[in-house]
């Protein structure tokens, strides 16, 4: 399975929060997940953030880190760049969906990115990513 996940839920699969046992069990069997560079940096900079909320210790995060770095070098992860598609389709995203749903500027690009990519199944918490994803009939789970 090829899967894309948002940063929220792999926060929650690397981490320990309220969604962490639903993302372990999402993912068995454990799917290939597509991964941007905006998406990199934006997991890099949520385990940063986790600490400076005191959600993390600096320790933890490290761990996070050496765990995510050694699941791309083992191919759980495969980084795809971001087209220039993903700007149009972010556009015409924006126009056709946030005034009704509030959808911010990451929720579009994430579901831009995945529209682009055409993974199986859309990986995410975020309620405003989640109908965002479903108006564009991704496969969204947790359902």
């Amino acid at each position: 399975m090829i899967a894309y996940a948002d940063t929220g839920f792999l926060v929650s699969l690397y981490g320990q929060d309220d969604h962490s046992v639903t993302a372990t069990n999402l993912i068995k069997p454990r799917p290939v997940f597509l991964l941007t560079p905006l998406g990199e940096a934006e997991f890099t900079n949520a385990i940063e953030l986790q600490v400076f909320r005191k959600q993390w210790t600096r320790h933890e995060a490290q761990s996070v880190r050496v765990e995510f770095e050694h699941h791309q070098a083992a191919g759980v992860f495969r980084i795809e760049p971001l087209q220039p598609e993903v700007w149009e389709k972010a556009l015409v995203l924006s126009r056709r969906h946030s005034a009704k749903l509030g959808a911010r500027t990451l929720d579009i690009v994430h579901v831009a990115s995945a529209l682009a990519l055409n993974p199986d199944v859309f990986f995410s918490f975020d309620e405003r990513q989640r109908k965002l994803a479903k108006a564009e009939r991704l496969h969204v789970l947790p359902a």
